[in-house]
């Protein structure tokens, strides 16, 4: 017999009942218990209120071993869709630990990687909400067109759209590759773990007992490995960092981000600036209140703060529009760059360019950081990275030197050969291949050898290197810089600069697959 209308809608009703309710009313529960948002909440919460369009809200596994043929559930495992942030599209999706411990079949990462795809050709943002105990080995090799699926979308979406991951629970084995491969990586402190492989493995193959905390927690990956971006305190504190990073970027590489009116005068000094400097470049102080004193209205969203703290990567907005902002910090390690700050700063420049958002440089810092421990970990391969970033990158580049640029900073932190369009100096700015004092032992050292007062004649010489090769007036002769300001001047003329950039053209280059980056 034919259903009724009626019939029919109950039919479907009744369903999408089924898929809303999870694994069950007591798993959603024990969610909540732990301090956590279920996986429809999540979404409900990232996404503008009704904006939310499911797909595959019924594809389950097909999967008939291993009892699994009475453990199907609509969804599987994972919410899928598109919605509206600040009213602009996304797509979005969140795992569902309660159902089937939120686990990555076939079915699951068909729908996560045919939202990646659909992203990529809607040119929208994509975020990912992880929660998951990794692959459903139920399924065998079956699992593989799932997850390798989801890698390839990653891999295929970078530098086309934003892809941004909130870790809010486990994140292991391929899923965390996953995680990997999206530009801003968001984790949860206390309540979410990132790793390849898990405890009970590093225990069993190598005899290591560690905690899952130690072994992919927050605070390690967010000091230790760098892996992630952002730190979030719970779950709505998760979804607020990724909606307020989502501001700074655009839809896609082929938009710029949406300027916003600034409210704070474009042309305002910042006399501030020489308290905060002490001219004394021996004499060190927190970048931090640079940042805070030249962007606007004050707001910094700085990412990965917690690894090679000397490195201060993050967004702001200068004159209304978002720009990327790389500064050394002499608070840190007197602002030496090493291998750590120069990959923080690689990536960052990259991500960057790859979405249309201007660069800005603050730089004071001695030089890379000596010694043994630097150049077996491969200084200057990880230095090399930040060298190709920049000369690879198109946007507008703009660089300030606040007191010090020696020897590797110079290539590293801006100079035009290395493509910045715009390069200021303050009166206090240093910058050469080496300081004073070790040049003038290596030039003047049979003079000083064969003097009565080595020492006198030393610093006599030192003086006169620091006249002549060290200030910034020496750069300016030869347009190194292109002008010497007056640091309360530093944000009216960045704005300026970067207000007569925003339309830069960039010469044709030579054809090429790829850059081969120094990996």
């Amino acid at each position: 017999m034919t259903p009724s209308w009626a019939e029919a809608l109950a039919g479907l009703a009744a369903r999408e009942a089924v898929a809303r309710a999870g694994g069950s009313e007591a798993r959603l529960e024990e969610q909540r218990r732990a301090g956590k948002l279920t996986a429809r909440e999540r979404i409900e919460a990232l996404l503008d209120r009704g904006s939310f369009v499911e797909t595959n809200m019924l594809a389950e596994h097909q999967c008939r071993d291993f009892g699994m043929e009475t453990r199907k559930f609509p969804g599987d495992g994972v919410v899928t869709g598109h919605g509206r942030i600040d009213g602009r599209c996304v797509c979005a999706y969140a795992e569902d630990v309660t159902v089937l411990g939120g686990s990555t079949g076939r079915v699951h990462g068909t729908k996560i990687h045919t939202l990646l795809r659909r992203a990529r050709e809607s040119r929208v943002p994509v975020i990912g909400l992880h929660d998951s105990g990794g692959a459903r080995i139920q399924e065998g090799m079956d699992n593989v067109y799932g997850m390798t699926g989801v890698l390839a979308e990653f891999t295929l979406n970078s530098g086309v759209v934003p892809q941004i991951v909130g870790i809010m629970g486990t994140c292991a084995g391929g899923a965390a590759y996953s995680a990997a491969l999206a530009d801003f990586i968001v984790q949860v402190e206390n309540t979410s773990q990132l790793f390849v492989t898990g405890p009970a493995l590093a225990d069993e193959v190598l005899g290591e007992h560690v905690t899952p905390d130690a072994l992919g927690g927050c605070d390690m990956h967010a000091r230790r490995s760098g892996v992630t971006h952002l730190v979030a305190r719970d779950d709505r504190d998760c979804i607020a960092l990724i909606r307020r990073l989502l501001t700074y970027l655009p839809q896609s590489n082929r938009q710029r981000p949406a300027a916003v009116e600034a409210g704070d005068p474009a042309d305002r000094p910042v006399p501030e600036l020489l308290d905060i400097v002490p001219i004394d470049p021996g004499r060190n102080y927190d970048m931090h209140a640079v940042v805070g004193a030249i962007v606007d209205g004050g707001e910094f969203f700085e990412t990965q703060e917690g690894f090679a703290r000397n490195m201060i990567v993050g967004f702001a907005r200068m004159g209304g529009q978002a720009v990327g902002l790389v500064a050394n910090n002499p608070a840190v390690g007197d602002g030496y760059m090493d291998g750590d700050a120069a990959v923080k700063a690689a990536r960052f420049v990259r991500t960057c360019d790859a979405f249309n958002i201007p660069l800005l440089t603050l730089v004071d810092a001695p030089g890379f950081l000596p010694g043994v421990a630097q150049e077996q970990g491969g200084l200057l391969r990880h230095g090399a990275k930040l060298l190709h970033s920049w000369t690879e990158s198109t946007v507008p580049k703009v660089s300030c030197v606040l007191r010090k640029m020696y020897g590797g900073v110079i290539p590293a932190m801006g100079v035009h050969e290395i493509g910045f369009d715009q390069v200021f100096a303050w009166p206090s700015a240093e910058m050469q291949m080496v300081r004073a004092e070790p040049a003038v032992k290596i030039l003047c050292r049979k003079e000083l050898a064969a003097a009565a007062d080595s020492c006198a004649l030393q610093l006599q010489r030192v003086r006169e290197y620091q006249d002549l090769y060290l200030t910034p007036y020496h750069s300016a002769s030869l347009a190194v810089v292109d002008a010497v300001i007056a640091p309360q001047d530093t944000r009216a003329r960045i704005i300026s600069a970067l207000r007569l950039l925003q339309d830069k053209t960039v010469a044709d280059r030579a054809w090429r697959k790829h850059s081969n980056l120094p990996l």
